[in-house]
């Protein structure tokens, strides 16, 4: 059963639009609503939701609603990032940015945006070394190029919020399993390397490889407490 200020943030977390991008200063939607709840953060932090997102905020912390604070950003139409293939080097940091998994390629191989899955978070551009990825935006409902397009949560949906979110959260394990599984691999090449000192090492003298192993244990032993806190 969650705690009156737990459920407080999940209702604020549910207001928000899910784009993760971190441009509230908190490293994802559900950090923000978390300090809303704490009364560490504003209102008015979150671009993609704009003045609406803004007004759902203060509805549930009975709050008066205020303007967007313009250090965080402007509301604007929503937007998807597209790759230029003429200028991939598929070095897959776009992949290692996006928060939810909406770009695909391999290593030394052209990557793509799947649109259905791109908020528009922008983290993807600051990562690519060669500048080959731009925004667009996207069109909902008239077409007519006289009419400004819609923003905030009228350019955004529930559904797609919804969308983000279970990916984001996927993302986040996928990425979470990855790093532990690095680190068990890691750990028993290291392992193995220690169980055979002598194979790996120029230093042919038993008590300076017995000492050696003892500092290396000794600093896994450390590493491994600091993980664990």
């Amino acid at each position: 059963m969650q705690t009156g200020e737990g459920n407080l943030a999940s209702r604020l977390l549910d207001a928000l639009p899910q784009t993760q991008c971190t441009r509230c200063g908190y490293p994802d939607c559900a950090a923000y609503a978390q300090a809303m709840a704490q009364g560490e953060a504003d209102i008015n932090q979150c671009p993609p939701g704009g003045a609406e997102g803004v007004g759902r905020l203060a509805a549930i912390l009975e709050l008066p609603a205020k303007a967007l604070n313009p250090e965080f950003g402007l509301e604007g139409p929503r937007s998807i990032a597209f790759v230029d293939e003429a200028w991939c080097i598929g070095c897959t940091l776009c992949i290692d940015a996006c928060p939810t998994d909406a770009i695909f390629g391999t290593n030394k191989r052209m990557h793509a945006v799947i649109e259905a899955y791109c908020t528009g978070c922008e983290l993807c551009l600051p990562a690519c070394p060669v500048d080959c990825i731009g925004l667009e935006t996207v069109q909902v409902g008239s077409n007519d190029p006289t009419q400004d397009p819609p923003t905030g949560w009228n350019a955004w949906s529930p559904s797609l919020a919804d969308t983000a979110r279970h990916r984001y959260n996927a993302a986040t394990i996928r990425r979470t399993e990855m790093k532990a599984a690095h680190r068990s691999a890691k750990a028993a090449q290291a392992q193995a390397k220690l169980a055979d000192m002598a194979a790996y090492s120029r230093i042919t003298d038993p008590a300076v490889l017995d000492h050696k192993k003892a500092v290396i244990l000794a600093a896994m032993e450390r590493a491994r407490q600091r993980q664990a806190t």
